[in-house]
């Protein structure tokens, strides 16, 4: 029988914001203290590496043809994570290390869609220190939009550590009935959801996931403050004008299989949270509800799953 207990640190920091190596040396910083703490997997918020675009909907963001819009976005995208390049290396090498999962948000300039486009994608890194899978989100929320390309359906996927199935979405993906499906249906049990930071997303539906999946839901938000902008932003100033002292708050928190919290929210706290969890539990809620097993009717509803990895151009041989 596979090991029942499974210790995780969710890391709520904020990051070095828009600066990619930087932030990498704090992401490997939390990682080191979390396999100190006998940590066996580590969640980072949502395009943690390197930061939220919070720029978009304090500077007119939908300005067309706007030199701000322009400038900013280009230095992102010189911040942004190209996965080909071995930008992810170091931390692949302390997962390995360490024997410590970790499920991390990144924006990704992907060079099988031409290299100049970004996602924001949730890269998963086994205890080998493999890159097992990075799900690109499906849909960027409202302003997002202007700044991230929508995703594909490849890193709808589920991993094994130790007795648990984990799987996980970014922020508003959360609360798209069928991606959720698609992960129950490989056997998650553990549901990791990402956010940029915020207990206004996380209080409702961390418990509510973890109720209708009978499942453990680890939410993990970051932080982000007005004096987290370095002074190299581009453009700083007009950013600064209309942003609140606090832009991120936090509110990471675990719920259980029945839906009760484990980890309330956690506001304004800056570190690890680190918790274990029995995988136990979750036998005994499935024991009245399982929504894709004994309480499914598979005869009337099923969900078709598109994860063909997509790309504008196909080569065929040569």
């Amino acid at each position: 029988m596979k090991n029942q207990l499974l210790t995780v640190a969710l890391a709520q920091i904020s990051p070095i914001w828009l600066d990619k190596n930087a932030t990498i040396e704090k992401i490997k910083e939390s990682i080191i203290e979390a396999a100190s703490k006998k940590a066996e997997l580590i969640v980072f918020g949502e395009t943690l590496l390197p930061g939220y675009p919070f720029w978009v909907s304090l500077t007119d963001g939908a300005q067309f043809d706007n030199k701000i819009q322009k400038e900013i976005h280009a230095h992102y995208a010189q911040n942004a994570v190209v996965i080909e390049h071995g930008d992810l290396d170091e931390i692949c090498g302390l997962a390995r290390e360490h024997k410590i999962a970790i499920y991390l948000g990144i924006i990704e300039r992907p060079l099988d869609r031409g290299g100049h486009s970004l996602y924001a994608s949730l890269v998963y890194i086994n205890e080998q220190g493999e890159i097992k899978s990075v799900h690109r989100k499906l849909q960027p929320t409202y302003e997002e939009r202007l700044t991230w390309a929508p995703g594909d359906g490849n890193g709808l996927r589920v991993h094994s550590l130790k007795a648990f199935t984990v799987g996980g979405l970014n922020c508003w993906e959360n609360w798209m009935p069928l991606p959720r499906t698609a992960l129950y249906g490989q056997g998650e049990n553990l549901h990791v959801a990402v956010w940029p930071g915020s207990d206004y997303n996380t209080k409702d539906i961390t418990r509510f996931i973890a109720r209708e999946s009978r499942s453990y839901v680890i939410s993990v938000s970051s932080l982000m403050r007005k004096e987290d902008f370095p002074p190299t932003t581009p453009h700083l100033d007009e950013i600064l004008k209309k942003a609140p002292d606090v832009l991120g708050n936090g509110g990471s928190c675990i719920a259980g299989p029945d839906g009760e919290w484990i980890l309330k929210p956690v506001l304004h706290k800056e570190g690890l949270l680190i918790e274990t969890l029995d995988f136990n539990r979750v036998l005994q809620e499935r024991q009245n509800f399982d929504p894709v097993g004994h309480y499914s009717r598979p005869d009337v509803t099923q969900l078709s799953v598109n994860r063909e990895r997509q790309s504008t151009v196909w080569f065929g041989e040569e």
